[in-house]
């Protein structure tokens, strides 16, 4: 957006672009929104780049003026002055107005004190804070949303929950109705489902389907087709027909019925392929081809994890090819299989938070694999372990030994590299079990592998343990 100043005596009109730089002051990640804002009325110098151009004026001298230098460094002094807050106004010499204003009173309320980030903002002896009264916190998030990208938006809401304790809030419909709803909203509201008074609960449920129906436009196509492909190629037959013929491994299986054929009237010899052993896709079947059992921990760290695994689940039970198992705990073990057409139902189904008994856990979806063959179990865990852990690696091992295919997710989400018990880790890929972390992107993949007993796509960027 761009806004022009009105001229004053002996005043050029100007055209400034600026862009306002967010820091989510939680440590060294900083996010860039671009906003427009009049032409500050002193001391920040424009940059280069959107340096003030005076309206030319005819000038009957021959020889050109040169044209002064703009000051440098004015538009990163104004986003230092926008990181840095109020208190660093003298030192970078630029002065807020307009949007900027406004950006800066949203950007103080959350991160404008409290001692948390010496020589920036939080290092004066103010608090942060957006006052006690929900109107109040209406307007920050109203005011936020207006002048940062949603992406923005919803690290600044996260922080708010984490600084300013702003959880019991979300317990308000009105407050439910103005946040920006994302992954980790729905994590944070999932673990105040039992504090969750009734009046809000329903605008709650609307919060986590809106997240839900938003993902599951964004990964069940790319999964269905997926796996529908992995699950035709994982049976293999000797008398396909034409169209199903796997032509590579035909080859393949031939080579030794290589035949050299001599060229007709000097040409070059050519060869050919005899194919006594045909082999083909199996023909899709509405049968049941392979079982799958998710066991997801929903210990408080893995709420987006669950929130993704919930989605996958009640993706993989829609596919009739597929018997679908979700299992839920922590010192205890759900099963939320019957409820897997209505991934809102699964959520809040689960009570984040608890301890974590993975022992447990895999015991009794030890006790429901009927087909080991034809078996994928996909542990979703930070690996610590409360449960026994020797016990655990033995339950693992006799699964592998008995044809499952074991996969283990430290997380699956978007976001870094998860905390995790390394030493569980490195156990569980001795036994053949490697654990990484898997986007939600990847994952089909990381199925499909698993359906065809393929090696693992394990993502390049996630050191093995």
């Amino acid at each position: 957006m761009t806004t022009t100043d009105s001229p004053t005596t002996d005043s050029p009109t100007t055209t400034t672009t600026a862009t306002a730089q967010d820091d989510t002051r939680t440590g060294d990640t900083m996010d860039t929104a671009s906003d427009t804002a009049t032409a500050p009325t002193a001391p920040c110098p424009p940059s280069a780049q959107h340096a003030t151009t005076p309206t030319p004026t005819p000038t009957p001298t021959p020889t050109p003026t040169p044209t002064p230098a703009p000051a440098p460094g004015g538009e990163r002094m104004r986003r230092w002055r926008m990181v840095l807050g109020a208190d660093s106004a003298e030192a970078t010499g630029c002065t807020l107005t307009g949007q900027d204003v406004a950006m800066d009173g949203a950007l103080e309320a959350l991160y404008g004190g409290g001692g948390k980030k010496p020589g920036g903002r939080g290092g004066g002896g103010r608090s942060a804070g957006l006052g006690a009264s929900a109107p109040s916190v209406a307007r920050w998030l109203g005011d936020i949303r207006t002048y940062f990208p949603s992406s923005v938006v919803q690290v600044m809401q996260r922080d708010a929950i984490d600084r300013l304790g702003l959880s019991t809030l979300l317990l308000e419909p009105e407050m439910l109705e103005a946040v920006e709803a994302d992954v980790h909203l729905v994590g944070t509201l999932l673990s105040l489902n039992k504090a969750m008074p009734e009046t809000t609960k329903e605008t709650a449920r609307a919060v986590v389907r809106k997240v839900v129906e938003d993902l599951e436009k964004r990964l069940e196509s790319r999964t269905r087709a997926t796996l529908t492909g992995a699950l035709d190629r994982s049976a293999r037959i000797s008398r396909p027909r034409h169209r199903d013929i796997d032509w590579d491994r035909t080859i393949r299986a031939n080579l030794k019925n290589y035949l050299t054929l001599p060229g007709a009237d000097g040409e070059p010899d050519t060869g050919t392929v005899v194919p006594e052993r045909l082999i083909g896709y199996g023909r899709a079947s509405q049968s049941v081809k392979k079982d799958v059992i998710l066991c997801i921990d929903q210990s408080g760290s893995m709420a987006a994890s669950v929130v993704y695994a919930s989605v996958f689940g009640a993706v993989l039970a829609s596919m009739r090819t597929l018997a679908t198992r979700l299992v839920v705990f922590d010192t205890a073990v759900v099963d939320l299989t019957d409820q897997l057409d209505d991934p809102v139902d699964v959520l809040f189904g689960t009570q984040l938070g608890g301890g974590t008994d993975i022992n447990r856990a895999l015991a009794y979806c030890q006790s429901k694999i009927t087909r080991p063959a034809d078996t994928v179990v996909v542990l979703i865990s930070d690996l610590y372990e409360g449960g026994i852990r020797d016990e655990m690696l033995k339950r693992v091992a006799a699964m592998k030994a008995s044809g499952v295919q074991f996969v283990t997710l430290l997380a699956l989400s978007d976001e870094g590299a998860p905390a995790y018990d390394h030493e569980h880790a490195a156990a569980l890929g001795a036994l053949g079990a490697p654990a990484f972390a898997c986007t939600p992107d990847l994952f089909p993949d990381i199925m499909a592998a698993a359906i065809e007993k393929r090696p693992l796509p394990i993502p390049d960027r996630e050191a093995q343990p």
